[in-house]
């Protein structure tokens, strides 16, 4: 037992990932034990908690980040590792925000767009954080409709002064790109990076150390005690702090009251094949991560050793129960049938926090209580944006805060046992319609 009165739920191991096997380092933070106190305590290891923490302890605050498992331990740590200029929710952000940003709101979600790459590239740098970090992505066509989306985008991008970063394709533009016939075309953008997340997540986190952030692993909070001095209790301790965030997306089950209905878990499967020497450099030359156009969607890249990590379908049941490879495996082998029969040594799941109008949620739970959660698939841009904006709000800027807050969500009834037949629905009705194109 412990000094909460409650049994000690023991940590999750990292999922058995080419990400967790290919750690330039592991995390090994204490168990936080006692009473610590901070001007912030974050809760949540992941992307938005730590990015948060380095942006609050470059400021000058003092940090504390409460972590149920490991730094990195859920999606932060399992994601395909592309970072691109594609907001989920963008059309939703642009019909609400209209109202309280007017005629600028098409100019605030471009430069969003980008502002993750900003932001992770300058913190790669500043702390010298090694994520195998590159350039270059390719968003495919699969079809005439398809192109009809990519050159409204290319137009955009040549309208925005981005001419010397996109560059449309053909078939055959593709096919010099890729060693696959499975496209009719693509927007090729040099801007759009892809990297080793959970390697980006663990550099963090130790840059957020060195500027004096504490950070507690295995320490799974059980409640936050709301007032003038709020708190985070643990299992074996407590944070007091002049505010706090909760960052814990769809892994925690905190302030049901509030949260519930908001979000939901869906369940993205990855693979990696064994290193493929030079059957590398045929199938993607150029190094470049790719996704397709379609609603649920297929997304590749290479890993620094030559392996295919290749990800796709989505169970949004919201339970986790599938053989990744042999669901993937014809996917790979129709987009490069020249990898007919390779050998997958890594397959693992990724929960993502799915938003019903896929627009980020931040918030407050009370005065002093804020959250941010909701990435809907696009989250190692997107949560570096948002702990600029919940930094930026947190010491006082609360400009790009509240027009995130003033957004509406949906709220559903019963939660998962709804929401996540809901999303069902939807993604099969999307699925349908996309075929009609």
């Amino acid at each position: 037992m412990n000094a909460t009165n409650q049994p000690v739920k023991p940590a999750a191991e990292r999922a058995r990932s080419y990400y967790s096997a290919s750690l330039n380092f592991e995390s090994d933070y204490p168990t936080l034990q006692g009473s610590v106190t901070v001007d912030v305590a974050i809760i949540g290891g992941g992307f938005t908690g730590i990015a948060t923490a380095v942006e609050l302890a470059e400021r000058g605050l003092k940090v504390a980040v409460v972590e149920t498992n490991k730094v990195g331990w859920g999606a932060s740590g399992r994601n395909g590792g592309q970072v691109t200029g594609s907001l989920s929710g963008d059309e939703a952000m642009r019909k609400q925000m209209r109202n309280t940003l007017g005629e600028e709101v098409d100019d605030f979600i471009w430069h969003l767009r980008w502002r993750g790459h900003e932001i992770i590239k300058n913190r790669v740098a500043k702390y010298g954080i090694d994520c195998d970090l590159k350039h270059g992505h390719l968003h495919t066509a699969m079809k005439a409709s398809h192109m009809d989306e990519l050159k409204a985008t290319y137009d955009e991008a040549l309208r925005r002064g981005m001419g010397g970063d996109v560059t449309l394709l053909d078939a055959a533009g593709v096919r010099a790109q890729l060693g696959s016939d499975l496209y009719c075309g693509a927007l090729k953008n040099t801007r759009n990076m892809h990297l080793h997340p959970l390697n980006l997540c663990l550099g963090e986190a130790k840059a957020a150390e060195s500027l004096g952030a504490l950070i507690f692993e295995h320490s799974e909070v059980l409640d936050i005690v709301h007032g003038p001095r709020p708190a985070v209790v643990t299992t074996g301790g407590r944070i007091e702090a002049k505010q706090v965030l909760l960052a814990g997306d769809v892994y925690h089950k905190l302030e049901r009251r509030k949260l519930k209905g908001l979000i939901f878990p869906a369940m993205g499967g990855i693979v990696t094949t064994a290193p493929l020497g030079e059957l590398a450099k045929a199938i993607n030359p150029q190094d470049l991560a790719v996704y397709d156009c379609r609603f649920v969607l297929d997304y590749y890249r290479m890993t620094a050793d030559g392996r295919l990590l290749f990800g796709g379908g989505c169970n949004y049941s919201g339970r986790d129960s599938r053989d990744i490879a042999s669901e993937l495996r014809p996917c790979i082998e129709s987009t490069f049938p020249q990898l007919k029969g390779v050998q997958i040594d890594f397959q693992w799941s990724c929960a993502m926090g799915i938003v019903m109008n896929r627009i980020p949620q931040l918030g407050k739970l009370s005065s002093n209580v804020w959250y941010c959660q909701g990435y809907s698939g696009h989250g190692i841009a997107t949560t570096h944006i948002m702990g600029e904006i919940m930094a930026k709000a947190i010491t006082g800027d609360l400009e790009q805060y509240d027009t995130f807050a003033a957004c509406k969500h949906i709220k559903v009834p019963l939660g998962d046992q709804l929401g996540n037949p809901m999303l069902a629905a939807g993604m099969w009705y999307y699925q349908m319609l996309e075929k009609l194109r």
